[in-house]
């Protein structure tokens, strides 16, 4: 077996909820070409319909799952048709959230509402349908692979209003590492990416702002904005055996932002 072998994901299934979004479906796309089937979810099969066919262009079986990753059933017939078109899971890629640039407030007077919808966005979303695939990887008895997305606004802050944001960020993070250590002995390794902006619909207005677009490419090191294709290679590597000794890690794809922090 030479050493790039542990990268393949030949034989998995991979399960991404959210998996119609700008980094879902890159993500979906890239797990299918390093050789995953894939159950894209997300909450109408017409929003599915494309990502089904980008994987399917690149050689790899896909099937579009409409579920509502806030609503537990929703899951738990999300993992049931994985299982019942594919016979199992192994990966699971959490790409539901975001809403950064849509509800900004002040922190000593942000609303219940929008707080509470960022919440059910990021954090709700990440734990329903974990649960519902952990529970049929430790039934399963094979191990697997989850991969969440947490953000630099886990660790740092940012004078624009975005507390409910950094809130649920920092909530993934930790459940990251809370889940890495529950579910280890049952060989289900988890782990999470930690990107800075990416260069996607949901933060288009903030991007649009040339001052405020300046203001964050000049505190990265590397001078631009992140693109989903920076994320797939770190996911790709997380999720395969080429990182079979790593669990409960939080891996910054930020241009070297936090390292000037």
């Amino acid at each position: 077996m030479g050493q790039l072998d542990a990268f393949s994901l030949d034989g998995r299934v991979a399960l991404v909820p959210g998996g119609a979004g700008a980094i879902g479906s890159a993500m979906a796309e890239a797990l299918a070409a390093a050789g995953a089937r894939v159950a894209v979810a997300d909450r109408t099969c017409r929003m599915c319909d494309d990502v089904v066919g980008r994987v399917e262009r690149v050689g790899s079986e896909a099937i579009g799952i409409a579920a509502d990753m806030t609503v537990e059933a929703d899951c738990d017939r999300m993992v049931a048709e994985t299982i019942e078109r594919f016979g199992r899971i192994d990966i699971v890629v959490n790409a539901v959230g975001g809403g950064a640039g849509k509800v900004l407030h002040p922190a000593e007077t942000y609303p219940r509402a929008d707080w509470d919808w960022i919440m059910e966005l990021n954090v709700r979303s990440t734990l329903l349908a974990t649960q519902s695939a952990a529970r049929a990887m430790i039934s399963a008895g094979r191990g697997g692979s989850v991969l969440n997305i947490s953000s630099v606004r886990a660790n740092l802050g940012i004078n624009a209003g975005y507390s409910a944001y950094v809130a649920a960020k920092g909530a993934i993070s930790s459940l990251t590492r809370q889940w890495a250590t529950e579910w280890a002995k049952y060989g289900i390794r988890v782990n999470a990416i930690m990107p800075t902006f990416v260069d996607t619909p949901q933060v288009a207005s903030l991007l649009a702002d040339p001052t405020f677009k300046a203001g964050v490419v000049d505190r990265i090191p590397l001078g631009r904005v992140g693109e989903t294709r920076d994320l797939v290679g770190a996911a790709i590597f997380l999720v395969s055996d080429a990182s079979s000794f790593v669990t409960g890690q939080i891996l910054g794809i930020d241009g070297g932002l936090t390292a000037t922090q």
